[in-house]
């Protein structure tokens, strides 16, 4: 008899033999089948699609639901996120939870909180619509909108409870995912290695993220070579295969509207030819109906997930059948609890080169040996991300052989170090101005940026910057300010205030105003309790205040023509969400400047001091409405007849030069006077995203010697209210407001567009 049959007709005696135990030894029954159950091993695969991958999480809620327990897990790109975090002990609804809490919009853009910028670096997001790497006189284009730096800090922390473990084979369920080498189009299985690294890397989508350097290969989205890995699945011991697919369908020409369609297109070719043969060897495929979203529908992540809780049911019958073959034991979180702080002993630093281990330590402004919280180690690697010093920053926790937790931080620094920046902007004041700038980064030595702004317009004007950044050591700074503006002032307002004195002819209402100050600054500044700028120096100020109305000897009038110098301190504090239109955070900012030599252009020069403060704080009282409290003073010690470094309040808007301060209801300069206290209140409603309606009120006492006397806190002399509209866009807001003021029942317009510059 032919040797096959043989084995075959042996098979069924051994088999006969055991049914008929079986079926005498009923207790046997159970533990034989048990057995043959608990044998039965269920491997998961997980494709990409971005946003459409929340479907992943709807269909494990069903497969935890019937009892199936998983064995082994496959992803790629959103697939390896959800299946490493599964993978590491998460259940399907602690996914569903903490995948609702996510802002993937920020956390795709790189967002970074305004509160997570130096002074320096908040003035440069705040100024510039577009930036652009300049090389060899040539502009370049970033490789990527994104460097995925959000995405990694999020990954950190969510699998930070197996850290220890860098064979993937080993997490509570075995898991590897797949990425592609950028420069061979390889596959690349990582199934060991750092987690957090692995799954950006497989995630890593061409142009949107930064590639992944793990090694000495560059790796980007998986989804290139392999967005459905069965067969690796398979070789891992699987014996059933569940696949949840959320890949797209290939496009027709009219619905490729945009590159990201392009792009995925691409991918989804590659996929094509070999997803028939796949499905068919998948032995329960989900197809979760995805045809409304596309992979940045975060917002929709509900109805994601719900449409993967449907595609699942319509496998009911087959997961049943599954389960009950399985017997599986299920499983459970392995997630531990109280993990809202991270023990850092020490911090070890790679891969830097053009910038010192102070710079780094200094920017993440906790220091070792310490416990932080998550929310405190996030602050600090988001500011040493605002720097833009490093294309990417990878890290991940260790433990020496003492049981000492060290962080170890990968950086690589970014190539580009000259950048382009530009800038619009238009308002009552200075009037129309186009911005251009160059920066240069280590320009001289290492830590230190070079900036040169160039203002045309109605009014020219420069701004040069040049600091060296020390982090927690006292920083150098040079600044070179000139600003000019041109305005109309009452003449009353020069006809008794000293140096001008003007006699009136009878016949001038007004003056033409020309206001010109160069101001230039040295000076040292360092971090005071990790989060008050602190500082001093030496400044320089030629001051120039002059008109064509009054004319005396057919020439310029000259109020003010003079030289000052004077030693100066300042103390900063902003944690402000949003410079135009904030919703929490405090500001506060004081100087103090002591002013001990002059040109004396007016022959009246002598030691005089001027001291400011502003205190400002923002908070939501709904979600929609939020207020701002603000009130701020200065005042002058001596001098009394000089004039030209008077507070002049009136006006809407920000970086005035000097002593200049808006005032609701009031034109510029329209108040004056060598002391002031002003209040301020403003409700801003954002009716939409991005539209906002606000109302404002402000209230001050200003005079020549206020706080001589207790006139500083009567009910205040001037006050101004605002009604206005802004909307934010990305040349910076775009805002009209009505202002009047009931002392003198006029009203104002005023209207600005574009960044403050």
């Amino acid at each position: 008899m032919n040797t096959f049959y043989k084995i075959r007709l042996t098979d069924l005696f051994f088999g006969l033999i055991l049914c008929s135990g079986l079926i005498v030894h009923g207790q046997n029954t159970f533990v034989q089948k048990d057995s043959l159950k608990k044998g039965i091993k269920v491997g998961l695969v997980l494709s990409g699609g971005g946003a459409k991958g929340f479907a992943h999480i709807g269909a494990l809620k069903v497969i935890e639901d019937v009892g199936i327990r998983i064995d082994y897990i496959g992803g790629t790109s959103m697939g390896a996120i959800v299946g490493a975090l599964y993978a590491s002990g998460y259940t399907a609804n602690q996914l569903d939870s903490i995948f609702k809490a996510i802002d993937f919009g920020a956390l795709i853009q790189d967002g970074l909180p305004r509160s997570a910028k130096t002074f320096y670096e908040k003035e440069d997001a705040e100024r510039y619509v577009l930036t652009l790497p300049f090389k060899h006189f040539k502009i370049a284009f970033p490789s990527s909108i994104s460097k995925g730096q959000n995405v990694y800090n999020l990954l950190f922390r969510l699998t930070n409870h197996v850290r220890d473990i860098d064979d993937f084979g080993k997490l509570p369920i075995p898991f590897f995912c797949v990425a592609t080498d950028v420069e061979t189009g390889e596959q690349v299985i990582l199934d060991h290695g750092y987690l957090p690294e692995a799954i950006a890397a497989s995630g890593a989508f061409p142009s949107l993220f930064e590639p992944v350097q793990i090694g000495d290969r560059l790796l980007i989205d998986g989804g290139v070579v392999n967005n459905y890995p069965l067969d690796e699945v398979k070789a891992m011991g699987a014996d059933v295969i569940i696949g949840i697919d959320v890949q797209d369908r290939l496009l027709n020409k009219d619905e490729l509207k945009s590159a990201t369609d392009v792009l995925l297109q691409i991918s989804n070719l590659q996929a094509g030819s070999s997803m028939k043969d796949k499905i068919s060897r998948t032995d329960i495929y989900i197809k979760p109906d995805i045809e409304a979203f596309n992979v940045v529908s975060f917002s929709q992540g509900d109805a994601i997930i719900k449409n993967g809780i449907i595609a699942a049911e319509l496998k009911q019958d087959q997961l049943d059948e599954l389960a009950s073959r399985q017997n599986a034991n299920l499983k459970k979180s392995a997630i531990p609890k109280n993990s809202d702080t991270i023990r850092i002993d020490r911090v070890k630093v790679e891969g830097i080169k053009n910038y010192t281990r102070q710079y780094v330590t200094g920017k993440l402004k906790f220091k070792a040996p310490n416990s932080i919280t998550y929310k405190k180690f996030n602050e600090g690697l988001n500011n040493l991300a605002a720097t833009n010093s490093f294309k990417s920053i990878k890290y991940k926790m260790e433990e020496d052989t003492i049981g000492q937790h060290i962080l170890k931080m990968k950086l690589r620094e970014n190539p580009d170090d000259m950048f382009l920046r530009m800038g619009i902007h238009y308002d009552d004041l200075y009037k129309s101005g186009a911005l251009i700038n160059v920066t240069k980064k280590r320009f001289i030595t290492d830590n230190d940026v070079a900036s040169f702004d160039l203002i045309l317009g109605d009014n020219v004007r420069y701004k040069m910057q040049y600091y060296i950044d020390r982090g927690f050591g006292f920083s150098f700074g040079i600044n070179s300010d000139y600003n000019q503006f041109t305005q109309s002032l009452d003449f009353d307002v020069f006809q008794s205030r000293p140096p001008f004195n003007l006699p009136n002819p009878g016949n001038i209402n007004k003056l033409d105003i020309d206001y010109s100050d160069l101001t230039n600054q040295i000076y040292f500044q360092t971090l005071f309790k990790q989060v008050f700028s602190i500082g001093f120096g030496l400044e320089h100020k030629r001051l120039r205040i002059s008109t064509e109305t009054f004319s005396i000897d057919n020439s310029l009038t000259f109020f003010e023509d003079s030289d000052f110098y004077s030693f100066y301190g300042f103390l900063k504090f902003d944690s402000l969400d949003d410079k135009y239109f904030p919703t929490k955070g405090v500001l506060f900012e004081g100087e103090f400047h002591n002013y001990f030599s002059s040109s004396d252009f007016n022959n009246v020069f002598e030691n005089f001091s001027i001291g400011k403060a502003r205190l400002m704080t923002s908070f939501k009282l709904f979600p929609k409405l939020a207020m701002t409290l603000s009130t701020e003073g200065g005042f002058r010690i001596d001098g009394s007849e000089i004039g030209g470094l008077d507070f002049l309040l009136g006006g809407y808007g920000n970086h005035f030069v000097n002593n200049i301060t808006p005032f609701y209801g009031y034109d510029y300069l329209e108040i004056s006077g060598d002391s002031y206290v002003k209040a301020l209140f403003n409700f801003d409603y954002e009716f939409m995203n991005k539209n906002h309606f606000n109302f404002s009120g402000n209230f001050s006492n200003t005079a020549d010697g206020l706080f001589e006397s207790n006139n500083w806190i009567n009910s205040p002399e001037f006050t101004g209210y605002a009604l206005g509209y802004g909307l934010e866009t990305f040349i910076g807001p775009v805002e009209i407001k009505y202002t009047w003021s009931p002392e003198t029942g006029n009203s104002t317009w005023f209207f600005n567009l574009g960044f403050w510059f």
